[in-house]
């Protein structure tokens, strides 16, 4: 960590091939924080045998459009995969939309499925809406996002979602489509 303060690249890069995976991982964000990461490094970085590593590496990726994170979606760890889902969202592209949908509709992890939808949300391309309205059927915390990332779509259907999620059990999710509606519960 020090190396990317005190401007030493030198040791930020012997950092990558440390034995310790939080040295690995500091490294990563080391460089980084001198300018010096390249997406070569992070794509090894992706597939490091460390989670905390490949979550690292994932979250500096989320400005690096150049990055894949698509097939960091089926890592085993749940934490690399709400990270990688986050990291779409921020990069911003289409082209994992469908990757993306795929772990909001299924994944076994909710932390996961919500990472997705927002970052479909994010994304905002039609292809990602039908898995954010099923996800207006999910837990609390992935219904709340979901009615969130319906902002995104210009769509009747996003519409309908969001006025389904006016009955909500939850109130937050119901505070969400009021205002997005434009509605004043007074």
């Amino acid at each position: 960590m020090l190396a990317g303060h005190l401007g030493d690249e030198a040791a930020a890069r012997a950092g990558i091939g440390n034995p310790s995976a939080v040295v690995r991982a500091s490294a990563l964000g080391a460089l980084a924080r001198l300018g010096a990461l390249d997406d070569g490094a992070l794509v090894a970085a992706l597939g490091d045998p460390d989670w905390g590593v490949r979550r690292r590496a994932c979250e500096l990726a989320a400005t690096r459009p150049g990055v894949g994170l698509a097939a960091v979606l089926d890592d085993p760890e749940p934490l690399v995969v709400e990270m990688a889902a986050w990291a779409l969202g921020e990069q911003g592209s289409n082209a994992d939309v469908d990757a993306l949908a795929r772990v909001a509709a299924g994944h076994e992890d909710p932390l996961c499925r919500e990472a997705a939808v927002a970052a479909l949300g994010a994304i905002g391309d039609e292809r990602g809406l039908p898995a954010v309205l099923a996800a207006l059927d999910d837990r609390p915390a992935v219904r709340r996002r979901a009615a969130a990332a319906l902002a995104a779509f210009d769509d009747p259907a996003a519409d309908d979602g969001l006025r389904r999620c006016l009955t909500d059990r939850d109130w937050q999710v119901r505070q969400v489509a009021e205002d997005l509606l434009g509605i004043d519960p007074a």
